[in-house]
């Protein structure tokens, strides 16, 4: 009698993810788009700064990259759910490789680069939007979705230690401009494989009258809005440290050197706990664990008050940056709470809503430091952000039994 064939085992953790033809067209998209973005970032900044000499205006473009989100997040947050997404996805791509192609030109003025980067802003979150949408659509809202996510936000953690190295690369041996011109390259790769890979979906919702409700929808129901703000305050005190990055290393003597060690600690913890999450804890365990983490992801901001040297400094960040793996379970209950007529525009919201906080964190960390010391805004961030985050979580236990998601969130 001969033995039953042998079947492959299935794929473990994220390669049930990578193992979806869909997934794998977006991914790669988000890889190629990611590094393109922070390249431009870079070398409009220098350009910035060669036609100007103005540090000011050289740091804008980067400011730029975080006010305008919220204008496109209100505004453009319908158009999500209005258009089929892989138009909408490609389209958007289309229109930021125009931008970026339009800084190529010799001779276009500071304030043309300046208006041209805030139009990139404000097609981002758009674009966010819709592909967290598309993702659940991809994917389905349990936990492929969960890992999904995960992984895309490993990939925008990895490209920041990995792009601006790799952009202060490219500028040793290309203009400015010409690093621009692989920008360009990046979103028109990203919007072919979207359009190739990725199959077309009718649109959400035809209803064009529904935009103001539907964004005010989003903001009455009580669970949607808890969650929303569980995603973005613990974010604009998490990054406090890296807004004081520079500051801080100059007071601990560490040099250069130090700056970019304080700079990745956060991201490689990020990646590190949301890697260990996503790979070694069931579904169940992520929801488990969520508030929990949510409550002690900032804490070790706290031990900056004891002024630590770099090492510790370093440890404190790359445990905090750890604790940042409740998002996935977050990411589970927020996709379970939003309709799925409303799902592209929430999304749209989610990440408007974050890179502005983020910018308005990082800019209230700088006035913060200017009147009490570095050491003692990191601490002070530490302090009402646990105080936030414990608050946020009653917030959400509170809003568990409205919807039927006790024994999901809790296990029990």
């Amino acid at each position: 009698m001969s033995a039953p064939p042998q079947t492959a085992p299935a794929p473990a953790g994220y390669g049930r993810v990578l193992a979806v033809p869909e997934f794998r067209a977006v991914f790669a998209a988000h890889v190629l788009s990611m590094l393109g973005v922070i390249v431009s970032e870079i070398a409009l900044s220098v350009l910035v700064y060669d036609l100007t000499r103005s540090p000011l205006l050289s740091a804008l473009t980067f400011a730029l990259g975080f006010l305008p989100y919220a204008v496109g997040g209100t505004l453009l947050a319908p158009v999500a759910d209005r258009f089929p997404a892989r138009r909408v996805l490609v389209v958007c791509d289309l229109v930021c490789a125009g931008c970026v192609a339009l800084m190529t030109v010799p001779g276009t003025g500071t304030g043309v680069l300046l208006a041209l980067r805030c139009a990139l802003a404000v097609v981002s979150p758009v674009f966010a939007g819709t592909r967290m949408a598309t993702l659940a659509d991809v994917l389905g809202g349990g936990d492929l979705f969960v890992l999904g996510r995960s992984l895309l936000r490993i990939v925008a953690q990895s490209a920041l230690l990995v792009g601006y190295g790799l952009g202060g690369l490219l500028l040793t041996v290309l203009t400015p401009r010409h690093a621009l011109l692989i920008t360009v390259a990046g979103f028109l790769g990203s919007a072919t494989l979207l359009r190739c890979g990725t199959r077309r979906r009718p649109a959400r919702t035809r209803d064009r009258a529904d935009a103001p409700a539907g964004l005010r929808g989003l903001a009455t129901d009580r669970r949607i809005r808890v969650l929303l703000l569980v995603f973005w305050l613990p974010a604009a005190f998490s990054v406090v440290p890296e807004a004081l990055a520079a500051p801080y290393a100059d007071a601990l003597g560490s040099g250069s050197a130090g700056l970019g060690l304080l700079m990745c600690a956060l991201p490689v913890g990020t990646v590190a706990g949301e890697l260990f999450a996503g790979a070694r804890l069931t579904p169940a365990h992520r929801e488990r664990v969520a508030l929990p983490l949510l409550c002690l992801t900032l804490l070790p901001y706290l031990g900056f008050a004891l002024r630590p040297g770099l090492v510790v400094s370093l440890l404190l960040l790359l445990v905090s940056g750890a604790g940042s793996a409740y998002t996935l379970g977050l990411d589970q209950w927020f996709v379970r709470a939003v309709p799925d007529e409303r799902r592209g525009r929430a999304m749209t919201v989610l990440s408007a809503g974050l890179m502005t906080v983020q910018g308005v964190g990082m800019a209230l960390a700088g006035v913060a430091a200017q009147a009490v010391g570095v050491r003692a805004a990191v601490t002070g961030a530490g302090s009402l952000g646990v105080l936030c985050c414990c608050g946020l979580a009653l917030a959400v236990r509170a809003t568990e039994d409205r919807d039927g998601a006790a024994r999901d969130m809790t296990g029990r």
